[in-house]
């Protein structure tokens, strides 16, 4: 649907006929992002350069009630920033950069569409480390990973995107400028509204130069791939592991064998372990340089297996031998393209309820799809979960979705752990939500939004 000649009149005059897009012209890329969904091309895309040019985008098209989806990176896996018919695209491919950095108050200051990759290569030039760690690393940016607050692979030691963001500067839907971009780590002073735009998914306003709180570079990574037999073993390895390196773990990732199955087939990696236990963990941690550091992590994890809650340890001995046991955690990129296409899933479980959750899934979806493969791996010890379900050729989708929900309802997890609702997982706000907190989420969109034109029908109907 295209837009009236005075609505694109007045675009022109605001940001320059070089930073419009309309019809043919509008990049395939921008037609989509990763959610898998059908391309669709908007009615226009604007790739504004300053946030003086988001604002006088957003003033008009709140003037003419058009509504307007946000893009970053597109990597996005919910259909957030993925448009639709008639809507708008703002793009912040163009603001991107990195403006300051503080060697003394370890911040950064960067625009909304720097590249995460490239917050973490100029924080290391400094010396110095960007918490948030995720695989798309290269592509997805950080606004992006604010509005969806990003986790990854770090959570356990540094958090998620939240935790790592000191302040912002944004757009409201009408044009309005806001910011607080002051780098102290106490403030106070009044309403938090920063910690509101993170995770808003672009839905109250558009994020356009974020202030990073940045941390001491890790000394050195001591890395292993472990064999053990369940999720409760697992559980117990974590809790063990905190103990004897107290503040130390980086990470605890999970692979249950039908991952590894995948990665063999699919992303030509040996297995790890000729047994193929049910679960493989890669652990991490972060520790000072040393012989003797290196020897403590060595003895914690031997001591694991003595007891029996290790079946079998690789221990890297080099960084080119830590990278390669990062590629099996990372390879989900490389055998999905190779994989028949599957329905994927972003969820939460609480650790108590870890074991019964992964039996549940499985269990319920081996009943609701028979000879369907179900492929599991997540982000343990922060109780998040992805997994992805291939049924046999021929067969559909049809109520996997809702099986795989209401088992995280029963559980009492959560429907998205890290990669936001967006338009996929609308439907099943619900089962994380009680009506009092959507009448919440309700009430604050109209306060911010009354037009409702930002990312429409994202999160919200």
């Amino acid at each position: 649907m295209s837009q009236p000649q005075e609505v694109l009149a007045a675009l022109r005059t605001a940001l320059g006929d070089d930073q419009i897009r309309v019809g043919d012209a509008v990049p395939v890329r921008n037609r989509a992002d990763s959610a898998g969904l059908p391309p669709c091309a908007p009615a226009a895309l604007l790739l504004p350069r300053s946030t003086a040019e988001v604002s006088a985008a957003l003033a008009i098209c709140h003037r003419f009630s058009l509504p307007v989806v946000v893009q970053g990176g597109l990597t996005g896996l919910a259909g957030g920033a993925h448009p639709v018919e008639g809507e708008i695209a703002l793009s912040l491919e163009r603001m991107n950069g990195i403006e300051e950095l503080d060697p003394v108050g370890r911040t950064m200051t960067a625009l909304a569409g720097t590249p995460l990759e490239a917050i973490q290569q100029r924080a290391a030039e400094a010396g110095l480390l960007y918490g948030v760690d995720l695989g798309a690393r290269g592509s997805c940016t950080i606004g992006g990973n604010v509005a969806t607050n990003a986790g990854g692979v770090q959570v356990l030691r540094y958090g998620m995107t939240r935790r790592n963001v000191l302040g912002l500067e944004a757009v409201l839907p009408d044009g309005r400028i806001v910011s607080s971009l002051v780098k102290v780590i106490k403030n106070n002073a009044g309403y938090d509204w920063t910690q509101l735009l993170i995770g808003s998914e672009g839905t109250l306003g558009v994020v356009t130069r974020v202030l990073l709180a940045l941390q001491p570079a890790v000394p050195s990574h001591h890395t292993a791939l472990c064999s053990v037999a369940g999720v409760a073993e697992a559980l117990q390895v974590l809790d063990r592991l905190e103990a004897k390196l107290p503040g130390g773990l980086l990470a605890f990732e999970a692979m249950w064998r039908d991952y590894l199955a995948a990665t063999a087939a699919h992303a030509a990696l040996p297995p790890p372990f000729t047994s193929g236990p049910a679960l493989t963990l890669l652990v991490e941690a972060a520790l000072p340089a040393g012989e003797a550091y290196a020897d403590l992590f060595l003895e914690a994890l031997s001591a694991l297996v003595e007891e029996g809650l290790l079946e079998d340890v690789l221990v890297a001995q080099s960084s080119r031998e830590r990278a390669r046991f990062w590629t099996y955690r990372e390879a989900s990129s490389e055998f999905y393209r190779h994989l028949p296409t599957g329905l994927h899933f972003d969820i939460s479980v609480p650790l108590a309820a870890m074991a019964q959750g992964a039996d549940l899934l499985h269990a319920r979806i081996a009943q609701a799809s028979p000879g369907a493969s179900l492929i599991m791996f997540g982000h343990l010890a922060d109780s998040n979960l992805h997994l992805s379900i291939h049924p046999p050729e021929g067969t559909g989708f049809d109520g996997l979705a809702e099986v795989v929900y209401r088992t995280v309802r029963d559980v009492e997890g959560s429907i998205s752990a890290e990669h936001g609702v967006g338009v996929l997982k609308r439907p099943y706000l619900g089962y994380s939500r009680s009506d009092s907190e959507l009448a919440l989420m309700r009430t604050l969109k109209d306060a911010l939004d009354p037009a409702g034109i930002l990312n429409r029908g994202r999160i919200l109907a």
